[in-house]
């Protein structure tokens, strides 16, 4: 991710995997496929991260090239590790300064990185500047507010027994991630024919413990605070979770994830 302002920590790739990245590959896809963009067309990836939304991009865009900029050197090292694909360029960079000459893309997207961006709408300037002109830019966040299930039944839990973890909800940092906020920035940063939509996919846990382990792996703010509590209070959070997920009586969780995801064309 790019310039978080918070102290989460967003370095070690396979956690944040573990966590979250793996949910963000259906809605990539179906983000990637929403856009309908034609082949061997060059793409760039803000905030590529881990190489879930680079990793669709080629599989289903058929790109004659892919780039991924992101400010966290250890996402860049597991998305390196991970896609040795000729056509792929990973590189460290700051989504508010992008390294590229004007025009040098055909699509630019971005998925659940721009809430965390510390001024979006720089982002955004600079997304349309590196946008050939004609070219469609996207984004995708997560619908913290909403339909985010396994990060709302977290919080849930955790404010019920701890009232200041109300503050560090995403829903209060990200207002962002809404489809009124989100079709504002692309309108006022010169998009035309703007439009947004939901994208919803299943989240599956086989058990409580596949759904309780990643919150241990410090990557994110929901894990960040469930590793700031003592080992007493941790344990009564983990019991108020079971007690309120949807079980079923397979002990399968059975959640949805939903993400805003909008885009625009660069007319000139």
């Amino acid at each position: 991710m790019l310039q978080i302002q918070r102290p989460d920590v967003w370095q070690i790739g396979q956690a944040y995997e573990n966590y979250v990245g793996r949910w963000s590959r259906p809605v990539a896809a179906a983000f990637v496929d929403w856009l309908g963009l034609p082949a061997h067309r060059r793409w760039l990836d803000v905030g590529c991260g881990t190489g879930a939304l680079t990793e669709i991009i080629l599989s289903h865009a058929a790109p004659t090239d892919v780039t991924g900029i992101d400010s966290s050197e250890g996402f860049i090292a597991h998305a390196r590790r991970h896609l040795r694909d000729p056509r792929v360029n990973l590189q460290l960079g700051n989504a508010e300064a992008m390294p590229f000459p004007e025009g040098t893309f055909d699509a630019v997207v971005s998925g659940l990185v721009v809430n965390f961006v510390p001024h979006p709408q720089n982002a955004i300037a600079e997304m349309r500047r590196t946008l050939h002109a004609g070219g469609t830019a996207a984004v995708y966040v997560w619908d913290y507010a909403g339909e985010m299930q396994l990060m709302r039944y977290f919080w849930d839990s955790a404010v019920a027994l701890d009232p200041n973890a109300l503050t560090l909800k995403e829903t209060r940092q990200f207002s962002i991630c809404k489809p009124e906020p989100l079709l504002a920035l692309f309108e006022d940063g010169g998009f035309d024919r703007c439009e947004c939509r939901n994208i919803d996919v299943s989240t599956v846990f086989g058990n409580f413990d596949e759904y309780w382990s990643p919150f241990l792996g410090g990557q994110g703010s929901a894990p960040t605070y469930c590793s700031s509590l003592s080992d007493e209070r941790r344990s009564r959070l983990r019991d108020q979770l079971r007690a309120t997920l949807p079980i079923d009586r397979d002990g399968a969780i059975r959640l949805t994830a939903r993400a805003w995801a909008v885009r625009g064309v660069k007319s000139s």
